[in-house]
């Protein structure tokens, strides 16, 4: 299994078609379930990749227009009616939270799970941390308050070199201290540098969610160089004078971002339903950077170490 994965249940815009579906994207890192906004459809999406919903314990929304909301109450209908227990966060602003505890609390009221809310602000902040994730905000440029998330895995433990440590003769009771970057102190005091014993851990992987926005400059520099990307893509260059206004970006510009970043792959999304043609995105943004991934329902992209 792998540790880091991107579900992606909907890539579509505000407007519906019979081609996307909204906004929500579903991470899986390490067996754990990490949603990004809920948009009509997302369960039965969600129910469709075969993901569980037991191992869904945080929901982050980017902002509070509808086609990044509107699936959230019917998904947490469903996960009452499923008896899913423990509790559930959902990571919003303040009227977020007043806008969908009415909600709840008229279709949702019995529940046998608790809900909990963490309530963000537009800022750049560490909002989550896990024993081997952390989730921080940056705030972007859309027509109402929005940020982005950022996923970043926590630096792990060294790896030990076994063959070295059988020839110092190190106790497993060691092993740990190792791990943690300690030397070894051998019984006649001789002093093991840790760097002998053990090799560097494996590199942390990131990911980053970049929703609705109109370009931003500076957006680059608050993402940093990570693994992957997704940036939407709702334009083409062909209708950018529409773009800024409405507080999204084109592909182009989204390339532009994930050069900027020294990002390794850019996945596209959130297409307006305007264009039949969405291989257009990917060529338009391989003007700029190479690596680009076209986005659609069902896709799974894994996140994976450079060799």
């Amino acid at each position: 299994m792998d540790n880091f994965t991107l579900h992606t249940l909907g890539c579509g815009s505000a407007r519906p078609s019979l081609k996307h579906q909204p906004s929500s994207t579903v991470i899986d890192h390490r067996g754990n379930l990490f949603m990004v906004d809920c948009g009509e459809g997302a369960q039965l999406a969600f129910m469709r990749q075969r993901l569980s919903f037991s191992r869904l314990q945080h929901i982050f929304l980017t902002h509070l227009h509808g086609d990044h909301v509107f699936g959230l109450p019917g998904l947490i209908g469903t996960l009452a009616l499923n008896g899913t227990g423990g509790h559930i966060t959902i990571h919003t602003f303040e009227e977020g939270k007043e806008q969908l505890c009415s909600i709840f609390n008229y279709f949702c009221r019995d529940t046998p799970f608790d809900i909990r809310f963490n309530i963000i602000k537009p800022e750049e902040d560490v909002i989550l941390e896990t024993k081997s994730l952390t989730v921080r905000t940056v705030p972007l440029n859309h027509r109402v308050t929005t940020v982005g998330y950022i996923f970043e895995e926590k630096p792990g433990e060294r790896h030990i070199k076994p063959e070295m440590t059988r020839f110092h003769e190190v106790p497993i009771s060691m092993m740990k201290h190792l791990k943690n970057g300690e030397d070894y102190v051998k019984p006649d005091g001789t002093v093991i540098p840790n760097k002998i014993l053990t090799s560097p851990p494996s590199p942390a992987l990131s990911y980053a969610h970049i929703s609705d926005t109109a370009y931003m400059k500076n957006l680059a520099e608050k993402i940093g160089p990570v693994d992957l990307l997704f940036h939407e893509t709702t334009y083409l260059e062909e209708h950018k004078a529409m773009a800024a206004p409405r507080g999204h970006s084109t592909a182009k510009q989204a390339a532009l971002v994930a050069r900027d970043s020294g990002a390794k792959i850019l996945l596209t999304g959130h297409y307006s339903s305007r264009y039949k043609d969405d291989t257009q995105f990917k060529r338009e943004a391989e003007e700029i950077f190479p690596n680009v991934l076209l986005n659609n329902e069902g896709l799974v992209t894994h996140i994976k170490r450079s060799k």
